[in-house]
């Protein structure tokens, strides 16, 4: 075998960078919540020095933005890398052995000696979620990754910086290599003025809502400026989503809004929809979607993640996706707006 074809079926589509974390979600039975979803004031509250009677915890290795997203294009039918940091404890094997499984490249994942796995609590009440996080201060650096067709760039530890410029300095000699920047709550706390070089090198970009108006410093604004002033950051298109409303897009030329795909039934648990929203609009525009095809790709994964516990566990095929369009409604497409 000539060595330009093992190179090409070695080939990464998806690397995906970020942190990967073990998610324990504690089901409470008792708790009440305050505020509007959309204020700062909104909050769960449970009975302060007292026994909180919780209904169960489900413990769900291998996931965070990053390792969410590596798992949606695998399945999407990519070949999927993901680049991270574990510590040499049992959550970090069963995170490598839940990763394997799903057909995740594992080797650029380091295993870091005396250090523990990142695991988050999360505070599950109705479809809803608080999420108790702690990231451990990994040392970050970025190894030899092969030329990947796409990087998937998304939430690591506040202690990373000034990691981002690494990955920035690779796309600058690079420029065959395409990025999606998802940034997480530590990268927009960084602001956008440091991480101003992974904005311009993005081939697209995501955020919800509530994200952008943090990145942009503004508190009120219509989506179509939202859009406009995170395009002028320099992504070439922008997809900002607003949970079970739908989402939106710009790609400098027009203005999209992508409605919710029906719920077949009540949402169960909202963790993980904005990541596999984003991961299959990558990964549909890498299989030579459209970007409006792309938008009702995620909207249907998205409305299938919702219905199980955890980030991953509704993530689709390829096939599913495609089977759920065919029956979608007909109004169920990305309109001008």
């Amino acid at each position: 075998m000539s060595e330009n074809k093992k190179e090409g079926e070695n080939k990464i589509n998806f690397l995906s960078i970020g942190d990967i974390v073990t998610d324990a979600f504690i089901k409470l039975k008792q708790a009440q919540v305050h505020g509007a979803p959309d204020s700062t004031d909104y909050e769960i509250c449970v009975p302060f020095a007292d026994k909180v009677p919780y209904e169960e915890v489900i413990v769900v290795p291998a996931v965070g933005n990053a390792a969410n997203a590596a798992v949606s294009a695998s399945l999407l039918g990519l070949k999927s890398a993901l680049l991270s940091n574990i510590g040499d404890d049992k959550e970090g094997e069963d995170c490598l052995n839940a990763l394997k499984k799903a057909g995740i490249n594992t080797d650029l994942i380091k295993i870091n000696p005396s250090m523990k796995t990142n695991y988050h609590y999360i505070l599950w009440y109705g479809a809803d979620r608080t999420i108790l996080i702690k990231h451990e201060p990994y040392s970050y650096s970025l190894p030899e990754i092969s030329n990947p067709d796409w990087i998937y760039f998304s939430s690591v530890s506040e202690s990373a910086f000034p990691f981002h410029y690494a990955v920035a300095d690779y796309l600058d000699n690079h420029p065959e290599t395409k990025l999606a920047f998802q940034p997480g709550k530590n990268e927009i706390k960084l602001g956008k003025e440091k991480l101003q070089r992974l904005y311009k090198h993005s081939k697209i970009f995501f955020c919800n809502v509530e994200e952008a108006k943090k990145i942009l410093g503004l508190d009120s604004l219509e989506i179509k400026e939202i859009l406009t002033k995170i395009h002028d950051l320099g992504p070439e298109i922008v997809v900002v989503t607003d949970g079970p409303k739908g989402a939106y897009a710009y790609d400098g030329n027009e203005y999209l809004f992508m409605p919710p795909y029906p719920d077949s039934k009540p949402p169960y648990d909202r963790t993980g929809a904005g990541d596999a929203f984003s991961s299959t609009v990558v990964s549909a525009i890498i299989l030579g979607k459209t970007l409006p095809e792309a938008l009702a790709w995620a909207g249907i994964n998205s409305m299938s993640v919702v219905q199980e516990v955890g980030a991953q566990k509704g993530l689709l095929s390829r096939e599913k996706i495609e089977e759920y369009l065919s029956k979608a409604p007909e109004n169920y497409k990305a309109k001008q707006i």
